[in-house]
C-alpha cells in the first residue's frame, strides 16, 4: 500500500470522526458532551455553546474533505497540522477544569497525535511524476535569425 492511500485513508477517516462528533453535539448535546471531559456542563440555555462546538467540528471536517476531494494534499497537509491545535486545546481545557486525566490525553491527546501524523504524511508526499510521453510540451526555443 504507498504513502498516498494510506494518508488518504487516514485524512478520510478523521473527516469522517470529526463530522459524526459534530453532528452529535447538533444532535443530542446534553448526551454528547460529558464525553468530551469537562465535568460540569451548561444546563437548558447553555445548550448553544454545545451547538457551537458541533458547527466547529462540522466545519473542520468540511475543510478536509474538500481539500481531499479536490486533490489538494499538499493544502490538506498544512491544513491539518494547523487543525491539530484544536484537540491540543481541548485537552488543555479538560486538564485545566479537573476533567479526567485518562479523558484528556486518551481521547483529546490521541486525537491530536493522530492528526499530526496525517499532517506530517500528507507534507511528505512527493507529487507524482509525468511519464516521459505525456509530459507537457516544451515551448520552442528562439533563435535569432541571421
Amino acid at each position: 500500500m504507498s504513502l498516498k492511500h494510506v494518508t488518504t485513508a487516514l485524512a478520510a477517516a478523521g473527516a469522517a470522526l470529526i463530522l459524526y462528533v459534530g453532528l452529535a453535539y447538533l444532535i443530542a448535546p446534553q448526551t454528547t458532551a460529558p464525553d468530551f471531559g469537562v465535568p460540569t456542563w451548561p444546563r437548558q440555555e447553555g445548550t448553544a455553546f454545545l451547538a457551537v462546538k458541533g458547527v466547529r467540528d462540522l466545519a473542520t471536517g468540511l475543510v478536509v474533505l474538500a481539500l481531499l476531494l479536490t486533490g489538494h494534499r499538499r493544502a490538506l497537509g498544512w491544513a491539518m497540522a494547523a487543525i491539530a491545535v484544536v484537540p491540543v486545546g481541548d485537552m488543555v481545557i479538560v486538564l485545566n477544569s479537573g476533567g479526567p486525566a485518562a479523558t484528556a490525553y486518551g481521547v483529546h491527546g490521541a486525537t491530536a497525535l493522530a492528526v499530526a501524523v496525517t499532517a506530517a504524511l500528507l507534507l511528505r508526499e512527493r507529487p507524482a511524476r509525468l511519464p516521459a510521453d505525456t509530459a507537457p510540451p516544451t515551448a520552442p526555443s528562439r533563435v535569432p535569425s541571421a
